[in-house]
């Protein structure tokens, strides 16, 4: 049985005062999550990705078809108590600390009163809030220290089931790095993570699978590979006044570069390289050599042509 099972799912809502008819925000979507899968929802601005999540969290009630979590509804107390939740817009008691935040959640949780104190300092050094911000009103907070204070809450009681909207909206660099580092030891733990995102570099690299979402309906399903290093694809254009450079030498100069070659479309190159560092060598390497570079990029993504490409419903 998956972790969550969605079948069908249909809802719509109605386009309010004076107006005629229903806005169908999702339409027949089908998903199977396994328990300790992190899964990436992505999607245009009005794709329905909120409306799957809201149903998901059971704050929407579907028109049709159904969602078992644990093989459970997901109105079911003992899926709630396995829930963790970070909303991307994050609502907060300002008056309160950071830790008198967390205390209170705590409470909320029904976690025992005897490691209050214990779990919640132990929850601000998981996220990389030093416990002299946890003595700070949360309305001094920065954005990114409020991100991370609303990861701790979602994360407290260790849940099995975690729901991430815009999870690193805000936050600066070392944030993001903790932020992997979490996701990698609830895949571990076996946690099912769900993330609605679009900071797409990210969901490609933290991610199991990415479910790509588009009017309603869910368009393609993207295996990834969750904590990779992705290479990026340079495409380098090349002046077509010279005699063009063969395969061959184009594979040399690579492999001389510490890069990897893709492919060759005149005018256009195409390598793989590790990062800015390596993007730089390879095109040094080249003008060395004296091929005449007049133009080099990055090729957008896997998961941004999706969002270009016709709809084809396949998954990969």
């Amino acid at each position: 049985m998956p972790a969550i099972a969605v079948d069908n799912l249909t809802k719509s809502y109605s386009r309010g005062l004076g107006g005629a008819g229903r806005v169908v925000a999702l339409s027949g979507v089908s998903l199977a999550i396994e328990a300790g899968e992190t899964v990436g929802i992505i999607g245009p601005n009005g794709a329905g990705k909120t409306t799957l999540l809201g149903c998901l969290l059971g704050f929407l009630r579907p028109d049709a078809g159904t969602i078992r979590i644990d093989g459970r509804d997901v109105d079911d107390l003992a899926v709630r108590a396995a829930t963790g939740y970070l909303p991307e817009r994050l609502v907060l008691d300002r008056w309160m600390t950071g830790l008198e935040f967390l205390h209170y959640h705590h409470a909320l949780a029904r976690l025992p009163a005897a490691r209050r104190t214990t779990d919640c300092h132990a929850l601000l050094d998981r996220v990389g809030l030093e416990r002299v911000a946890g003595q700070r009103r949360i309305g001094k907070y920065s954005r990114g220290m409020l991100q991370r204070l609303a990861l701790a809450q979602a994360l407290m009681g260790e849940p099995r089931y975690l729901f991430l909207d815009e999870p690193i909206s805000g936050v600066d660099p070392a944030g993001i790095g903790v932020f992997r580092e979490i996701l990698a030891s609830l895949a571990a733990s076996g946690a099912t993570v769900l993330i609605n995102s679009h900071q797409l570099a990210e969901v490609e690299r933290v991610c199991h699978r990415v479910v790509f979402v588009k009017q309603g309906r869910v368009e393609a399903m993207e295996t990834m590979r969750a904590g990779a290093a992705h290479a990026r694809v340079l495409r380098v254009r090349l002046s077509t006044e010279q005699t063009p450079p063969s395969v061959g030498q184009l594979e040399t100069l690579a492999v001389e570069a510490g890069a990897t070659f893709r492919g060759w479309t005149p005018p256009d190159a195409r390598f793989a390289v590790a990062d800015d560092a390596g993007a730089t060598r390879l095109i040094t390497t080249l003008l060395t050599a004296g091929l005449p570079v007049i133009e080099a990029g990055a090729e957008e993504g896997r998961l941004e042509r999706l969002f270009t490409e016709p709809a084809t419903g396949a998954q990969r």
